[in-house]
């Protein structure tokens, strides 16, 4: 996953939180004032309406992880290519129309690209992470090639020239027979490409949880991780269900003096609520970018280290874009 967008920033731990307030009206303990009397039918004294009592203030709005929507702040991503025939190589071309309805063509370049682009399947078992290209009229374009057949959904990760940072998703679709595979079930450790990535830490919700992967190879830690897109590693969480987006980066920084090139890349990484996970790990070594794929459970209380699985279907070497 060659990605961005800080599963809160790109450096170091991207946070997505669910928050909720709720007004209280009225004092507790208050004597209520005595009801006026007025004067009804046959003299009668009959008791004045009791004021209304004012209505508790609306909770507020949780916050929308990203990702689950098409449009967002005026911005709306619009794919010009719906269909891709499953194993066939083909030009994903798509547009981020912005509040004029017009298609974005300024955008700022974060970690070393203006946009990232992921693809997973409805499943989350299937992952990819390009980087397309701009053409002048607005239009972004990739080779994408998809496996299987079925729903997949597409995230496109952004910052507009002086605007704020997004990330939009919309169904792509691969025609033909469609099987979904089962999630794969938790585990720490999983290998790819002859490296062994063991994940150490628990996402408990609503907190910023760390997480620590550590790389090595034929038994011995990794230490000369090669820099990739401004970092020694890069973090995708979707939930499981709906595919809610978060993108992690890790503490730290190639060249800073301080951050060692392996064989731990520790994150923080702040998940929405309670459930399975899917995180995808991208990682540089010699050249190539791999990506090594966890199933996580998210548990409301911190129990044991989170569980990633050998999910040899999801790992995937980029040559990069």
């Amino acid at each position: 996953m060659n990605t961005p967008a800080r599963m809160g920033a790109y450096a170091l731990g991207l946070a997505v939180a669910f928050a909720g307030a709720f007004g209280i009206g009225g004092a507790v303990g208050a004597t209520p004032p005595s009801a006026p009397v007025t004067s009804g039918h046959g003299g009668h004294a009959t008791p004045a309406p009791a004021p209304a009592t004012p209505a508790p203030a609306a909770p507020k709005a949780d916050h929308v992880p990203g990702g689950l929507q098409v449009s967002q702040s005026g911005y709306t991503l619009t794919p010009r290519t719906t269909t891709i025939t499953p194993g066939e190589r083909t030009e994903f071309r798509f547009t981020v129309d912005g509040p004029d309805g017009r298609p974005v063509t300024a955008y700022e370049t974060r970690h070393d690209k203006k946009l990232h682009l992921g693809v997973v399947s409805r499943d989350a078992t299937v992952f990819r992470h390009v980087h397309p290209e701009l053409a002048a009229d607005g239009t972004w374009s990739v080779p994408l090639t998809l496996p299987d057949a079925g729903p997949y959904r597409v995230f496109a990760d952004f910052v507009p020239q002086d605007g704020e940072a997004l990330t939009l998703g919309a169904d792509l679709y691969a025609p033909g027979d469609y099987a979904p595979r089962p999630l794969p079930p938790p585990s720490s450790t999983v290998t790819v490409d002859g490296y062994t990535v063991r994940l150490d830490g628990t996402l408990t919700p609503g907190t910023a949880s760390k997480l620590v992967a550590e790389i090595s190879k034929d038994g011995r830690p990794v230490t000369d991780l090669q820099p990739y897109l401004g970092a020694y590693g890069h973090l995708v969480a979707l939930r499981v269900g709906d595919l809610a987006y978060l993108h992690v980066h890790p503490d730290g920084a190639p060249g800073d003096g301080v951050t060692p090139a392996g064989p731990g890349i520790t994150f923080h990484a702040e998940v929405p609520s309670r459930g399975d996970y899917r995180l995808f790990l991208d990682f540089q070594h010699d050249g190539t970018v791999r990506t090594a794929a966890f199933t996580v459970r998210a548990e409301q209380a911190s129990g044991a280290a989170p569980a990633a699985t050998a999910d040899h279907g999801s790992e995937h070497t980029h040559s990069g874009h």
